[in-house]
C-alpha cells in the first residue's frame, strides 16, 4: 500500500495551521492550499471535517480515481458534497439510515450505498477500479469510534510509541 507523499489542507482563516503542521510536518509533506478546487483536484483522497454548511468544492474538481471521507459534523441540513457527486460514486456508509438521515445521503436518499461493515464481513464484495470515485459517509457510531481507537492503541502499544496519562476515574 502506498504511503501519503503531501497533504493539501484548507483552513477557515485562510491562513496555515501552524498547531497541524508541527503535529502532522515530519508524516509526509504539508501544503496550506489556498484554493480548493487546485487542491481536490490534484488529491487522491479528500477528507472533509467541518460542520457542513453547504458543498465544500465543485463537482468539477473531482477527478476519476478519488476517494473522500467525510467526516464532518453529521446534522439535519449538514452538506460538504457538491449536488451530483454521490450518483457518480461508488457510496458506502457506517449506517445506511443514519447517512440517509443526518447524512450526506439526506441529499440523495434513494442513491444506492453499501455498509461498510458489509464490506468487512465479506456479505458483500468489493473491488475498487483505477477511476472509480469512491466516498464513504462516517455519521459516527460510538462502537466503531471506541474499537478503531483500541486498535490503534494495542499497535502504538506493541511498538513502543505512546505515552500512558492516568486518568482521574
Amino acid at each position: 500500500m502506498p504511503s501519503i507523499q503531501r497533504v493539501h489542507y484548507l483552513t477557515r482563516t485562510g491562513r496555515p495551521d501552524r498547531a497541524f503542521e508541527t503535529a502532522f510536518g515530519h508524516l509526509c509533506e504539508l501544503r496550506h492550499a489556498h484554493e480548493v478546487d487546485a487542491a481536490v483536484s490534484d488529491s487522491d483522497v479528500v477528507v472533509t471535517a467541518t460542520p457542513g454548511g453547504g458543498p465544500l468544492f465543485p463537482l468539477a474538481a473531482v477527478r476519476p480515481g478519488t476517494h473522500i471521507n467525510c467526516v464532518g459534523t453529521d446534522t439535519k441540513g449538514k452538506q460538504e458534497l457538491p449536488e451530483g457527486l454521490l450518483r457518480r460514486t461508488r457510496l458506502f456508509a457506517d449506517d445506511c439510515d443514519q447517512s440517509r438521515s443526518i447524512g450526506e445521503c439526506q441529499w440523495d436518499a434513494q442513491c444506492p450505498m453499501i455498509a461498510i461493515g458489509d464490506i468487512l464481513t465479506n456479505k458483500v464484495a468489493f473491488t475498487r477500479r483505477p477511476d472509480d470515485i469512491t466516498v464513504f459517509d462516517m455519521t459516527g457510531l460510538a462502537l466503531q469510534d471506541l474499537t478503531v481507537a483500541e486498535m490503534l492503541w494495542q499497535q502504538a502499544k506493541a511498538k513502543g510509541h505512546g505515552t500512558t496519562v492516568a486518568w482521574p476515574w
